[in-house]
C-alpha cells in the first residue's frame, strides 16, 4: 500500500510539490490542482507524479447530490461530473464524494430519510448520471462509507455496486465512519475483516483516522488521530496489504503538521510490527 496525507501543501510548481511529498515520506497525495487549472499545469503534474512514482489518490467532489433544493442538487451533480472528469485526466485512483443527505441543514449530515429505500434508489440514479456523463476510462467514482447515509455497511455497499451496475463505480473505504455503535467499536477488527472480505477487490482508496468511545451517557464517539483510539490498525493494515500494492491510505482531518507526522509515525510503526512495507 501507499501512504499519503492531506497535509500536502498546494504548490504552483510540480517539482516543489514532489519535493514536499518526499520530505513527508509519502508516495500518494490528493489531487494537486483544481479542474480550472491551465491544461499545461495539469499535464505537468501528471508527468511529475509519474517521474517521482507518486500516486494521485483521490479527487474530492464534496457536495450534496441529493440536496432537496433542485438547483443546488443540479449544481452538485455537475460538480461531481466535472471532478470525475478531472480524476480521469489526472489518472487518480478515484473521485470521491459522500452519497448525499436529504436534508438542507448539513450537506453530509444525518436526516430521517437518508437510510430509506427511496433514497437508495435516488443514489443509484444519481451515481449513474454522474458516471455516464463523465465517461471515465482510467479512474473510478466512489462513495465514502458513512455512519448515517448509504453506504453504511459492507452489505449496503455491495447492494449499491450491484444496483448501480457501472464498471467505473468502486469503493472508498473509511472504517472509522462505519463505527457507529459500541458493538462495532469493540468488534472493529471483525468489522474490518468483513469489509475487506466483501469489498476488497473494489477498494480504490482508504482514509486513515481513529476513534474513541467516551465513558458517558449516552453513546458518544469521537474521531481522533491514528494511534490515539481503538481502531485495530494491525488488522486494518494486514487486510489492506492483501490488495493492489498501489492502493493509497490517506491520513486526513488533522490540524497541524505535527499531528500528521505523529499519525504517519504510528502507521509506519504498526506496519513494521506486522511485517508490512509501506511504499
Amino acid at each position: 500500500m501507499r501512504l499519503g496525507g492531506h497535509d500536502v501543501e498546494r504548490q504552483a510548481d510540480p517539482e516543489r510539490w514532489v519535493a514536499g511529498l518526499r520530505r513527508l515520506g509519502y508516495s500518494a497525495a490528493p489531487c494537486p490542482v483544481e479542474a480550472d487549472a491551465p491544461d499545461d499545469l495539469r499535464r505537468a503534474y501528471v508527468e511529475a507524479a509519474k517521474r517521482a512514482d507518486i500516486v494521485i489518490a483521490e479527487v474530492g467532489a464534496w457536495s450534496n447530490p441529493l440536496d432537496p433544493d433542485e438547483t443546488k442538487r443540479t449544481e452538485a451533480i455537475r460538480h461531481n461530473q466535472q471532478q470525475l472528469a478531472l480524476a480521469d485526466e489526472m489518472g487518480a485512483h478515484c473521485c470521491v464524494n459522500v452519497s448525499g443527505s436529504r436534508g438542507a441543514e448539513r450537506w453530509a449530515g444525518p436526516h430521517p430519510d437518508n437510510l430509506t429505500q427511496d433514497t437508495f434508489d435516488l443514489i443509484v440514479e444519481t451515481t449513474r448520471r454522474i458516471i455516464d456523463a463523465a465517461k471515465p476510462s482510467r479512474t473510478f467514482y466512489t462513495l465514502e462509507t458513512m455512519p448515517w447515509m448509504y453506504p453504511d455497511s459492507a452489505d449496503s455497499y455491495l447492494r449499491l455496486i450491484e444496483a448501480i451496475d457501472r464498471e467505473r463505480f468502486a469503493v472508498h473505504f473509511d472504517p472509522v465512519n462505519l463505527i457507529s455503535s459500541p458493538q462495532r467499536y469493540f468488534a472493529n477488527a471483525d468489522l474490518l475483516r468483513e469489509c475487506f472480505r466483501k469489498l476488497g477487490p473494489h477498494v480504490k482508496c482508504c482514509h486513515a483516522k481513529d476513534i474513541t468511545l467516551a465513558d458517558k451517557l449516552t453513546v458518544h464517539l469521537d474521531e481522533v488521530r491514528p494511534g490515539l483510539g481503538a481502531l485495530d490498525y494491525r488488522t486494518f493494515l494486514t487486510e489492506l496489504d492483501r490488495l493492489d500494492p498501489d492502493v493509497p491510505l490517506m491520513i486526513e482531518h488533522l490540524s497541524t503538521p505535527g499531528e500528521y507526522a505523529a499519525a504517519a509515525a504510528h502507521i509506519r510503526k504498526v506496519a513494521g510490527e506486522v511485517g508490512i512495507r509501506l511504499r
